[in-house]
């Protein structure tokens, strides 16, 4: 594969002039600037398809939603929620649902479009949608957790559906509340719905190897990226941002492989270890207190001095725009595997490029959660459920030939990853909207 010049010369078209949608700031993208950023790198590799590459810079619609409800103290709050559909040329949206007091209307555009590239990029029938509300869920207690889930779902449930939109679990749910999603959504139609969302409890049609997909499919590219690139996993140093359920799961396959996990850093703190993190034992400590800080089998470090640790393998698994122009000089890794989604500035894409650390893209490197949901939405619709080997086994083959196919264009055309991730998937988007046409 060639230079991060190359790439860049590559796609160095006329600047481009964005047609800025009215209700977000043209000088403060957000993530969105960086999703469209992405594309515009892609555009000279889709020949004849480029005509229609408005299309991925325009979200098909988005519905934001107003949710009341009543504290435990009887006062009424209001929550801001969203959801977006950015593509469906190639099937039903799919993508999850976050709750985070920092939930913006840019970043949940983005994270819909990056779940149209990524279904796409490992070829699972799904388009790519995005939901999220702004609220800290660490300030409601149980119940009003239950009632905000339920209202929204309400308010969204005149576009989700087991055929138009199916949510997921992301950063702050879990299976708990897609079930009460799916409660809330069968209730109001009159029959229950297993199939309306995945990453449901098992009792409830959710499918085995979900809640550890994502973090498995992290592993599995991580693994084939270190062969194609020549060194072995036995060993390697592992540095994961974020210790949940994709950098914690990360993490102990890393470990069970026989690597070292080194370096851990989630929003309660930043461990050290020379030897190796008990990584199965910090998932305890996280389950227990919420978070590694306070982990007494590694030695506390600072937030910036994470970035510095010297590691093999480097997974970003919290938010997007973690690895950005001030510390990606700083990092010292063979290779990046984005467990988050957008974790990598595009400024900092370039950084990392320039100093020969190879970036496994989020849009392949954490698709096996979508993946496995569309394993769970498979098993709902035809109430026949897989073993767990069975699950482990197809996710491991899809990720694995998603991920080949992405290297030889990366080797064909001179790019990299991310750019030959984003030509693989944007081609058959705009293929599947050129063969579908417009209609009316």
């Amino acid at each position: 594969m060639s230079s991060p010049q190359q790439d860049r010369t590559a796609s160095a078209v006329p600047a481009v002039q964005h047609v800025i949608p009215s209700y977000l700031d043209s000088t403060h993208l957000g993530p969105w600037g960086n999703y469209l950023q992405q594309v515009d790198r892609v555009a000279p590799y889709l020949g004849s398809l480029s005509r229609w590459i408005e299309t991925l810079k325009r979200p098909k619609r988005i519905l934001i939603v107003d949710c009341p409800i009543e504290l435990d103290n009887g006062t009424v709050m209001h929550f801001e929620g969203y959801r977006v559909q950015h593509n469906m040329s190639r099937g039903p949206g799919k993508g999850g649902v976050r709750y985070h007091q920092d939930v913006t209307l840019s970043e949940v555009m983005a994270l819909s479009a990056w779940m149209s590239v990524k279904n796409a990029a490992v070829n699972v029938p799904y388009g790519g949608a995005k939901g999220g509300i702004r609220v800290d869920p660490r300030t409601l207690s149980r119940g009003e957790l239950e009632r905000l889930t339920r209202r929204y779902t309400s308010e969204i449930g005149i576009i989700i559906g087991p055929n138009t939109d199916i949510p997921a679990p992301d950063v702050n749910t879990n299976e708990q509340i897609m079930a009460w999603m799916m409660d809330t959504y069968s209730m109001n139609q009159g029959q229950t719905a297993t199939g309306v969302v995945t990453g449901k409890p098992i009792s409830l049609g959710g499918s085995l190897g979900r809640k550890e997909a994502t973090g498995r499919g992290v592993f599995v590219v991580g693994s084939e990226a270190a062969r194609r690139i020549g060194f072995d996993i036995e060993g390697a140093r592992i540095a994961v941002q974020g210790f949940g359920n994709v950098g914690g799961i990360a993490a102990r396959l890393f470990q069970e492989a026989g690597a070292k996990v080194v370096a851990v850093q989630d929003h309660t703190g930043s461990l050290y270890k020379s030897s190796g993190i008990n990584a199965a034992a910090l998932l305890e400590h996280v389950a227990k207190h919420g978070g590694v800080g306070g982990f007494e089998g590694a030695d506390p470090i600072s937030k910036d001095e994470f970035w510095t640790i010297e590691s093999d393998i480097l997974i970003p698994a919290a938010l997007e725009g973690q690895i950005t122009e001030e510390n990606a000089p700083k990092i010292k890794t063979k290779i990046v595997v984005e467990g988050a989604n957008g974790p990598t500035t595009t400024a900092a894409d370039d950084i990392l490029h320039d100093k020969g650390i190879l970036v496994i893209p989020d849009v392949v490197a954490n698709a096996g959660g979508v993946t496995v949901s569309y394993f769970e939405w498979v098993q709902d619709f035809s109430s026949f459920f897989w073993t767990e080997d069975e699950i482990n086994q197809r996710l491991e083959r899809v990720m694995r030939e998603a991920f080949a196919a992405v290297w030889q264009v990366a080797s064909e055309h001179s790019v990299s990853v991310r750019t030959a991730a984003f030509i693989v998937a944007c081609t058959r988007i705009l293929q599947a909207r050129e063969m579908r046409g417009l209609y009316p």
